[in-house]
This record gives structure tokens, sequence and C-alpha cells, in this order.
């Protein structure tokens, strides 16, 4: 009895000591290399959801470093545990199209003739996220649009690397679009929404599907804050937010190697962009460049920077990330040209604003339609917040406006 006393109090006290260092850590991270603009409305919320996240990541090494699981897992968690709570406005269904899992969402209400269908794709990297962590957003498109939504619960890296994630999104698609009168949804009345790395997803699979003829065209794309490029990770956007979370340039670049590789590979070299060959850099100037950003988006400084001496060894490593289906922007005119009406919406305090402004250039030079948004206080991953009361930020739900505002013109 008194050894089991004894062993519990050394788990007490084993469990205390790693709490007060992931604590330590978490407060030393903020602090030291954590940097909230004063233009972001409720920084301070922010600020505890930024040190929440490097709590969790630390526990997830600790994890890692035992053997026990990937250091996302705690993310992957949280994701799955936000609450949801029911909507009597809405029929929702689970069901698999063709192997991949989805969750669908019908308004009650009797419709007039087949109703628009939305596919949504959930951010988070290709490595967390989840249906369940989006459940209020597709809410909200299925009610305020009167759409029929489908939310695709596609595989995640590490155990699923690329192109696993996107084939999944294809997929479900497909299906969606070949049997869409069978979920009372208008073929030719289907937009593709993603966010973040869905928003990356959502263009990839545009960009697959152009060619098809066996297959109803989708009406939109619509990309939140989408991650495009590969070619140049020190644009105005990368630098002036690099530091910025929820999406530091640094970690940004390694979640995106682990989706691609499903391992870990040291970006300082991708980050210094030594790993694109000079033939491909001097392909990728017609299309990324900090001269085809507005100066107004410079306002913060922007210092130009030679990229770093070309290392095949890395090129090796990281060379699937030149592929169009992992980095949109870099498809050829010929297939973007042929893209459907677009939706982008950038947020000014994230690293991934320029790649979105780089993909409305590349549009509308290729007679593309483009609805542009841009939140101006506000930071990588809003829409996660939305509808989380105390968490929602105000930036929150005016994208998610916007969003339903596009999606709602696309049917008159």
């Amino acid at each position: 009895m008194a050894f089991g006393g004894t062993l519990w109090m050394l788990i007490l006290y084993i469990f205390s000591f790693i709490h007060s260092l992931l604590f330590a850590w978490g407060v030393y991270y903020h602090f030291k290399r954590t940097y909230v603009p004063p233009g972001i409305t409720q920084g301070a919320k922010l600020r505890v959801f930024a040190f929440a996240m490097e709590y969790s990541l630390g526990l997830g090494l600790i994890l890692e470093k035992l053997g026990i699981c990937n250091r996302y897992i705690i993310w992957k968690i949280a994701f799955n545990v936000i609450p949801t709570g029911k909507d009597s406005k809405l029929i929702q269904k689970d069901l698999v199209f063709d192997g991949v899992p989805v969750r669908v969402y019908w308004p009650k209400t009797s419709p007039a003739g087949n109703r628009r269908g939305i596919i949504f794709l959930h951010g988070g990297a290709g490595i967390t996220g989840s249906i369940r962590a989006s459940e209020k957003v597709c809410r909200f498109m299925a009610n305020q649009s009167d759409s029929v939504v489908v939310s695709v619960g596609f595989r995640l890296a590490p155990e699923h690397p690329y192109p696993v994630p996107v084939m999944d999104c294809l997929t479900a698609a497909i299906h969606f679009l070949k049997n869409a009168k069978e979920y009372g949804v208008d073929p030719n009345c289907i937009a593709i929404v993603g966010e973040s790395s869905g928003g990356t997803f959502a263009a990839a699979v545009c960009q697959e599907l152009v060619t098809r003829e066996d297959l109803p065209r989708l009406r939109a794309q619509v990309l939140i804050y989408p991650f495009l490029q590969t070619g140049d990770f020190d644009l105005p956007s990368y630098q002036q937010n690099q530091s910025v979370p929820p999406l530091f340039r640094k970690r940004a670049i390694k979640l995106g190697l682990r989706h691609l590789t499903g391992k870990d590979i040291n970006v300082e070299g991708v980050i210094k962009g030594s790993h694109v060959p000079p033939d491909l850099r001097e392909k990728y100037q017609k299309w990324i460049s900090a001269d085809y950003i507005p100066e107004e988006f410079k306002a913060r400084g922007y210092v130009p920077h030679a990229p770093a001496p070309f290392s095949e060894e890395l090129y090796e490593q990281v060379k699937r990330a030149e592929e169009t289906m992992y980095a949109p922007l870099l498809a050829e005119d010929d297939i973007i040209r042929q893209l459907p009406e677009t939706f982008i919406l950038t947020c000014e305090y994230d690293i991934l604003r320029d790649d979105g402004l780089l993909f409305k250039k590349r549009l509308e030079d290729n007679g593309v339609p483009v609805t542009y948004h841009h939140l101006p206080d506000a930071c990588h991953a809003t829409i996660t917040f939305f509808d989380l009361w105390p968490l929602e930020f105000p930036s929150s739900r005016i994208c998610m406006q916007h969003v339903v505002q596009f999606l709602k013109s696309l049917y008159k």
C-alpha cells in the first residue's frame, strides 16, 4: 500500500514537473518569438490562443519523443472536441463517397427545385482539422445560402502524406458532381469552398477537373486565405508576418513539408529559396514576384533578398512541392484560363496574404472573373473561430458573411 502511494506521488511530481516545463516554454516562446500586431482586433484573445497552441505542441513533442504518437495529436484531439450543438433547421447525415467519409447538410425547408451545392474542404495543413471542427461553418453556409453542403473528411498526414488528402477531396468532388441530383442539387450549380490548406485543395481539384468533359463544370471556387505557391517564401507578407500567430513562417513550411513527405525536413534552406532550380526560378518569375504585389501591401516593410544558392540535395527532398496539385499557382496558363469564377479572401496579418494576391492577378490576367475581399484587421485562421464564443473575432463573422454573399450571388 505504501509503495503504491509512493508511486502515485512520484507520477504526480513528474506530471507537475512536465507541466511546469511546458508552461515555462509556452511563456518563453510567446513573449520571445511571437508578435501580435496592434492592428489585429482583439489581439489579447489571439495571445491566449497562441499560448495554448505552444503548450499543446510542447506536450505533443514529448509524446512523440516517447514514441507514443506524432506531435500534432493534441491539435487533432482539440479540433474534435469543439462543441457544436445541434441545428433544428438542417438534416445532417454522415455518408461515404467512393470510400471518402463526408457529412452532408440539407436545409429542411422545401425548395422550388434542385438546390445549389457546396463542397467544403477544411484547413489544417493537411495534418489536422476535421469534419466536426467545420460543423458551424458548414451549417451557416447551408442555412444562409439555402444550399446542400458536403464537408469532406479526407485522410491526414503524416500517416497519409501528399497526395492522399487532395486525392480524397478529388474523389469526393467527382462523386458529388456525378450524383448531385440524388442529393437534391443542380449539378451545374456546385461550388467548391476551401479554407487555408483546404483552399489549396479546392484550387487543385478545380484544376484537375477543368479538362474532364464527362462531368458538370464546377460553378465557382472559393479560396479563403489559401496556400498556393512554393517558389518564394520571402514575399512581403512572409517577411511582415513571419512571427504572427497562429501561422508562423517557419512553422507553416514545416507543416507543409510534413504534409508533403510525412517526415520532418530542415526548412532553413527552403525559406531562403535554395530548393528551387535556376530554370524553374526563372519560369516562376512570370507569376511569383514582389513586383506584382500592390505597394499598399508593402507599407509595413519589405526588404528584397537574393535567393540562396541552389541545393540539389534539398531539391530532391522536396521536389514534389513544385507539382501543381500541391502548389496550384504554378499551373500553366492554359489551365488557369479555364478555371471557374473565383472568390479570394486574404487577411493582412497572414503570411499567405500574398499567395492570394498573386493568384488574383494570374486569374484576372487570364480572363477569369474574381471577387476579392481583404480583411485589414485579421490574422490567419480567423474562420476557425466562427460562432465559437468567446473565441470568435469580429473578422470571423465578416469572413463568413462575404463567403455567403458570394455564394448567393452565383445563382440569382
